[in-house]
């Protein structure tokens, strides 16, 4: 028996298989039991099965099945009613017989069963004979959706060389058909493209490598899946997804370089670090697979060097040691590739590196003199005679051997003239004597010059050490200032000295100390050597007199060690003291200074009261001076003027502002006085006074003395007639007098009129002159 015949055979058996439900769970039973047809006998009532077929076309209304009552006599007095899901639209039920038709096609896809409920009633009493029961109508299932593959189109992507049976991804398509229900929705996977690469499971959609594959020879495939349904059954429905798959590179390719030899060239003239070519290999991987690094291999790696370039994969040689023609002329080197990664697994394949030659030829170039060492150490003795040779540099045309060179000195950390330069032989001489304890090093620069191309110029440090000689004397290291009391005692130390020298000395120095030979015969002082390069000069006699000699000066004769020793004779001067116990150094030297000058104390005090009153005398003239100064220029006019000049050194606010009033100009004159009759203003100054009273303070202390200021001005026969007494108070914003400041005024002088002084009275006829003149010599 075939499958087919099996499915068949079970459908029957479906249909004809009872199965008993109460009917409180008829509904999930039915629901459960979608396959079959219920026949339940209760009361009468009397179920076949019900199932109808989607997509069934049928013009007239097809029958799915009985609904009867064992109560029904089949003389018409039953009525049976059909309610629910479709009733009376999709299906429809003969009242008189029970039987049911469905109306409509059907889709399970959309709705795969329909709940309806049924009943009997009497026709003649409309009242039930069987109680209402629930029945549910299956469709059954047909194949008619295709598959579909929701999830294209696919990509992915697989190491090139993987192994046979690698999966690579899966591909997955759905049947709308019902699963349970016969073969409609069992799906069959076929490769339809992408033999004999790659394969797929028929019943999982995996797709899997079926050999292996080399991405530098194809690096993506594209492959077809198809899907049937009905198990890939005659008539069943199909579908294909289209699945790109990219290989992925691994490291399976060794590096090989273009070229088997190459040719390059560098000048003997190119600087350390120039780029003397480049050799390149090529690597079929792709990343970090192509990387490498290339090497040097053999002994020119101390002469040449390479580096990667990770851009471009390029080794770049650079020349890491200057070359010579003369010398050598040609270099040969093995360049080697090795990639930077390797993946063990392609191990057996080979070595993952490639190398190459590449021959360097040398050019030759015009190059400058070389001097036999680049510095030069010499010595020579200071105080040799002018034209001593101190050494010899030499230099050589390494382009043509005995070609001549000419040498100067450029430089010279000292004196260029203390040294000349042969410009034949490179002789180096003295010009001046040397002295080493003025330099004890001398650098020179050297240069030498081709003959035949003067632009070929190479240097060359020469060092220069003078030795010494034992030209210098011993002598103090300072000037001493040695004192000794009147009453000192014999064998009293007054003084410890010591002694330097210019000059080095091999065994180190060591002096010697003596009165010289003029002042052994005195035996006032002594001196005594400490053998460590120090003495102490003592007292040679009790008891000194100042009046007898006020200074000693002894003779110290200080000898070195040197060959041959020198002898200087250095002088020390002891001042003689006027003191009890110990010496008073300030006192000492005060009255050395007036010994000195041949002065006596009280001489000295009558120079300083001298220049004391000479000082005193010269500020005097100074002060009386600046009184003079203080006094106006024009004071003489100033006496015939009718007006008084103010000077005002602020501004007020206004008649608000008191604080700003200074009661004490109302009690100070700073006006000239004459004695000429003054004009009565009695009137005007009595209209200024009610005016400031009206917007001055109240106090009756200020009244008062405003009074009597009036009436001392009015009364004062002596003085002209000034023009008002002037309230500082009243200066300001809200002053009746206005502002008195010109620091708002944007006139000059030459803009303003004074014609108005000639109407003030013949007491101001003066003044009105000297505006008016003035006005018209600046005009």
């Amino acid at each position: 028996m075939n499958f087919s015949a099996f499915l068949r055979l079970m459908a029957i058996l479906v249909q004809l298989w009872p199965c008993s439900l109460s009917p409180q769970n008829s509904s999930a039973q039915n629901t459960v039991q979608s396959f079959t047809a219920v026949r339940r006998v209760k009361r009468g009532w009397l179920w076949k099965p019900f199932f109808v077929t989607e997509e069934q076309i049928s013009l007239d209304p097809a029958y799915i099945g009985q609904l009867k009552s064992d109560l029904d006599k089949q003389d018409g007095n039953l009525k049976y009613i059909l309610t629910g899901e479709g009733a009376g639209s999709i299906f429809v039920i003969d009242e008189y017989n029970g039987k049911i038709y469905v109306t409509q096609k059907l889709d399970r896809e959309k709705k795969p069963y329909y709940t309806l409920r049924a009943q009997a009633i009497n026709r003649s009493t409309q009242l039930p004979v069987e109680p209402e029961s629930e029945f549910i109508i299956n469709v059954r299932d047909v194949n008619d959706n295709a598959p579909q593959f929701l999830d294209g189109p696919y990509v992915a992507t697989v190491p090139e060389m993987s192994p046979e049976g690698t999966s690579v991804t899966q591909v997955t398509a759905t049947d709308a058909d019902d699963p349970s229900y016969g073969n409609s929705a069992r799906l069959l996977y076929s490769l339809v493209q992408g033999q004999p690469y790659f394969s797929v499971e028929p019943k999982t959609g995996v797709i899997r490598m079926a050999s292996q594959m080399d991405r530098e020879t194809k690096d993506q495939y594209l492959v077809i899946i198809q899907a049937k349904d009905m198990v890939g059954q005659p008539g069943a429905f199909s579908a294909t997804a289209t699945v790109t798959i990219n290989l992925s590179d691994v490291n399976d390719n060794p590096p090989k370089f273009q070229q088997r030899l190459y040719y390059m060239s560098v000048s003997e003239e190119a600087p350390v670090g120039t780029t003397v070519g480049k050799v390149f290999a090529e690597d079929s991987d792709t990343g970090d697979n192509a990387a490498m690094d290339y090497f040097i291999a053999g002994d020119s790696s101390d002469v040449f060097d390479i580096i990667t370039n990770d851009e471009t994969q390029e080794g770049i040689i650079l020349l890491k040691k200057k070359v010579d023609y003369e010398n050598k002329r040609r270099y040969s080197i093995q360049a080697k590739a090795v990639n930077r990664y390797i993946d063990e697994r392609f191990l057996k394949e080979g070595p993952f590196e490639d190398t190459t030659i590449v021959k360097i030829n040398v050019e030759d170039a015009d190059e400058p003199p070389v001097f036999t060492s680049e510095n030069y150490v010499m010595e020579t003795v200071e105080g040799v005679m002018i034209g001593s040779l101190v050494g010899v540099v030499t230099a050589r045309d390494p382009d043509y051997d005995g070609s001549p060179v000419r040498y100067s000195i450029v430089h010279s950390t000292h004196s260029k003239r203390l040294f000349s330069i042969n410009e034949h032989n490179g002789a180096i001489i003295t010009t001046e004597p040397l002295d080493r304890e003025i330099a004890s090093w001398h650098n020179i620069t050297v240069t030498a010059t081709e003959t035949r191309n003067p632009e070929k110029i190479s240097e060359a440090n020469v060092y220069v050490q003078v030795l010494d000689v034992n030209d210098n004397a011993p002598e103090f290291p300072k000037n001493y200032e040695t004192f000794v009391c009147e009453n000192a005692v014999s064998g009293q130390l007054i003084q410890s000295i010591s002694a330097v020298d210019r000059d080095d000395s091999d065994e180190g120095h060591h002096f010697s100390f003596s009165l010289a030979q003029e002042a052994t015969n005195s035996s006032h002082f002594i001196v005594k050597d400490n053998q460590d390069n120090t003495a102490g000069i003592f007292t040679g006699k009790s008891g000194f007199r100042r009046k007898e000699q006020f200074f000693f000066y002894l003779p110290i004769l200080i000898q070195d060690n040197g060959t041959p020793p020198l002898t200087s004779t250095n002088t020390l001067t002891v001042t003689l003291c006027d003191c009890d116990a110990e010496v008073k150094t300030f006192y000492c030297r005060y009255g050395a200074f007036m010994y000195s000058l041949g002065l006596s104390t009280e001489a000295l005090v009558a120079v300083l009261a001298c220049i004391l009153i000479f000082l005193v005398f010269f500020l005097a003239i100074a002060a009386i001076r600046q009184q003079q100064q203080k006094k106006p220029p024009f004071s003489e006019k100033m006496e015939e003027f009718g007006e008084n000049i103010v000077s005002y050194d602020d501004e007020g606010g206004g008649e608000e502002d008191t604080e700003a009033f200074d009661i004490s100009a109302l009690r100070t004159r700073t006006v000239m006085r004459t004695h000429k009759p003054r004009r009565k203003v009695a009137s005007e100054i009595q209209s200024l006074y009610r005016q400031s009273l009206q917007v001055g303070p109240d106090s009756a202390i200020f009244r008062q003395f405003i009074s009597e200021k009036l009436e001392e001005a009015n009364t004062d026969p002596r003085v002209p007639p000034y023009d008002s007494i002037q309230t500082y108070a009243f200066e300001g914003t809200g002053s009746l007098a206005g502002s008195l400041s010109s620091l708002g005024s944007n006139t000059s002088d030459t803009d303003q009129s004074y014609d108005y002084l000639a109407d003030w009275g013949p007491h101001f006829k003066q003044l009105a002159g000297m505006y008016t003149s003035h006005r018209s010599v600046g005009d």
